[in-house]
């Protein structure tokens, strides 16, 4: 029987700046003013961190059109679901960064906190770093952000969608990337841990739109063959 992890839909995960930092290897957080798109972002605490450090973030999902209760429920039943998944595959994944199952859980918890605080603050203000969107049409004009970031929806999930959803949403990705800016995307697998099938023949379309396409390696390599990210660099 296939080793994978079962999901149905997609999930509303709680993750940190920290875990953003080590799998999309930045060197350094990004300088300020630098404008970040964090693209399906779910339940994360990266814009609200990445705002305490000065940075100008937009967070995107389609679930914040969903009340501040609705939002903090399902992210509560999620830790509870891929904690419970976790368990039963642990031994395949890389628990270096956290140390042990129960920290990985504290961390989303933590996580879980400080989004919904943000979340809260944000949309009582009329803020607009929550929005609600989702690929392949996103919310924005064109060259808008210095760095989009997608983390744990595309590729992963290339068994929900298909090979032209993928195409579309990577040139939609482009789209909002300014000039000179950088779409990172992680991890290249899908969620039966293998790379994503169509990885290649997309990265050469991109390419072909005159986008610099690399494969950095990525610092957090939890899931099984996750080791790698994609960088694409939109020409000037």
């Amino acid at each position: 029987m296939e080793r994978r992890y079962e999901q149905v839909g997609t999930a509303f995960t709680c993750r940190s700046y920290e875990e953003y930092a080590l799998m999309f290897a930045f060197a350094d957080p990004p300088a300020p003013p630098c404008e970040v798109l964090d693209v399906a972002a779910g339940a994360s605490s990266f814009a609200a961190d990445a705002a305490r450090l000065g940075l100008g973030v937009v967070a995107v999902d389609p679930r914040y059109r969903l009340t501040r209760e609705e939002l903090y429920a399902e992210a509560r039943t999620e830790i509870e679901v891929s904690t419970a998944k976790l368990e039963t595959l642990k031994d395949w994944f890389d628990f270096s960064h956290y140390g042990s199952l129960d920290r990985h859980r504290a961390g989303r918890e933590a996580s879980l906190e400080r989004f919904i605080a943000d979340f809260t603050a944000d949309r009582d203000s009329g803020g607009g770093r929550y929005v609600a969107g989702e690929l392949p049409n996103l919310p924005f004009e064109d060259d808008r952000f210095d760095l989009v970031l997608c983390s744990h929806f595309l590729f992963l999930y290339g068994d929900h969608f298909d090979e032209a959803f993928h195409e579309r949403s990577l040139f939609e990705l482009v789209r909002v990337c300014r000039p000179g800016g950088e779409v990172r995307i992680y991890p290249l697998v899908t969620l039966a841990f293998r790379e994503y099938p169509q990885l290649q023949r997309l990265a050469g379309l991109v390419r072909k739109a005159g986008c610099e396409v690399a494969f950095p390696e990525s610092r957090l390599p939890f899931i099984p063959g996750s080791g790698r990210l994609m960088a694409i660099r939109k020409p000037v």
